[in-house]
């Protein structure tokens, strides 16, 4: 199978199976969702769902996040991992919104970067899903996820996979392969030990092309014990 076959076959399953794809944070704006994004890494959504809204109940708009301090929004956001530099890059972000950007989310990358708290995986998260973009952030469950599958080949980080992926992947399609990957790599192909006896990619799948003897062996096993 060729790279371009594998990647036409993965994406047209997804296509057909899961059409709608999104992220599953909570927000109901750009800001929030900026600020969302920022508390989410190396955290789950779920935590940073679990944090957000008496921060955004208090804070709504850059301008009044921007006249809070560190410390005040370091108490709201106690729970979630880094909590006393997110509070400095939360901050730090919003007083850059409110004097350079009118406190609107700007929607290009390379504006994006220069927010406190904001790296390349965060700016292609907003340029995607708040203004539907090309751009592919590559996450942990991207990376892992298109290595796995073969969609990347010898990406030794971010940036190289993510610039494999655009290469192949059609524009109109990237801001929800970029969820179709993510959310396959959070709840099937997880990092310690992928879900294959229940994934549906498996025959364009490189990793299961490896492993497929014991793989097939946990399948049989499991259908013996659903008979029961």
């Amino acid at each position: 199978m060729t790279k371009e076959e594998r990647y036409e076959k993965v994406l047209a399953w997804f296509e057909k199976n899961v059409p709608l794809a999104e992220t599953e944070l909570n927000y109901s704006n750009p800001f929030e969702l900026l600020v969302s994004v920022i508390l989410s890494a190396q955290c789950t959504d779920k935590r940073v769902n679990l944090t957000t809204p008496k921060l955004f109940e208090d804070y709504p708009t850059a301008s009044a996040m921007a006249a809070a301090t560190p410390e005040t929004i370091f108490e709201y956001i106690r729970s979630i991992s880094y909590p006393n530099n997110k509070a400095k890059h939360l901050v730090g972000m919003a007083n850059m919104l409110v004097r350079d950007f009118n406190e609107e989310v700007p929607g290009d990358v390379d504006e994006l970067v220069k927010l406190p708290g904001v790296g390349r995986k965060t700016a292609n998260v907003i340029a995607s899903v708040i203004f539907d973009k090309p751009t592919m952030a590559v996450d942990t469950h991207v990376f892992r996820v298109s290595n796995r599958i073969g969609l990347t080949t010898n990406a030794k980080n971010p940036l190289q996979s993510e610039k494999q992926l655009i290469k192949f992947i059609p524009e109109a399609l990237i801001p929800r392969a970029h969820h179709w990957l993510i959310l396959h790599g959070r709840y099937v192909c997880i990092a310690r030990k992928p879900k294959c006896e229940i994934c549906k990619l498996t025959s364009y799948c490189k990793y299961f092309e490896h492993h497929k003897a014991e793989l097939r062996s946990l399948r049989a096993t499991l259908k013996k014990r659903n008979k029961k």
